[in-house]
């Protein structure tokens, strides 16, 4: 119930205090293409609930008709603001109305795809769906260079599936089982550290 309480009083104020701001991102993504200002993708929540997160979009509208789902590198379908914004990290922002809607918390593992859900063992599955999804997390603090990671590997879906899949997932259910108020506490504090630029752990 406490984190609940604290998940509300973090995304409404973060709506508030950064309402400007996704205005003028928002206005942004309208003039430099085509297509609808947010994102919608369905992942899977917590006990296995699918719900669809918010995003702002950083591709072209017909992104997945123009390739596969996994970003790898410099791809080509993102477009010049969502390039800038998912240097940032802002892309995200929109999540926190998920966070008010009862879908998501602020800190907790990152949503996947259904189709790589289905890949989780059952063990380490039930473990990570015990809790509801995060915009931020240990795992995703430890991946920021995922996307050259994957740019790199000769196939990156078998690389995602095989071996970051693997280490996001475990420490996703290592979050599950010891979350508490300091440890997202300490997830907040370094995930402002990143954006701030103060260092990426």
């Amino acid at each position: 119930m406490a984190k609940r309480l604290v998940d509300l009083l973090l995304a409404l104020g973060g709506l508030l205090l950064l309402a400007p701001l996704l205005l003028v991102i928002a206005a942004a993504i309208r003039l430099d293409s085509r297509g609808p200002v947010l994102f919608r993708q369905e992942r899977v929540g917590r006990h296995g609930r699918l719900f669809r997160i918010h995003k702002f979009r950083t591709m072209v509208a017909d992104a997945s008709r123009r390739g596969p789902s996994l970003t790898v590198g410099d791809d080509a379908r993102i477009t010049r603001v969502g390039r800038w914004l998912r240097e940032r990290r802002l892309d995200e922002l929109p999540q926190l109305i998920d966070v008010l809607l009862g879908d998501m918390s602020v800190v907790g593992p990152r949503p996947e795809l259904p189709r790589y859900v289905a890949q989780y063992p059952a063990a380490l599955r039930e473990r990570v769906l015990s809790v509801r999804p995060g915009i931020t997390d240990p795992a995703s603090l430890a991946h920021l260079d995922e996307s050259a990671l994957l740019a790199r590997a000769a196939d990156p879906e078998r690389e995602y599936v095989e071996v970051i899949l693997p280490r996001k997932l475990q420490l996703a259910a290592d979050y599950a089982d010891r979350a508490s108020t300091a440890s997202d506490l300490r997830v907040l504090w370094r995930t402002l550290k990143m954006l701030l630029g103060c260092g990426n752990r």
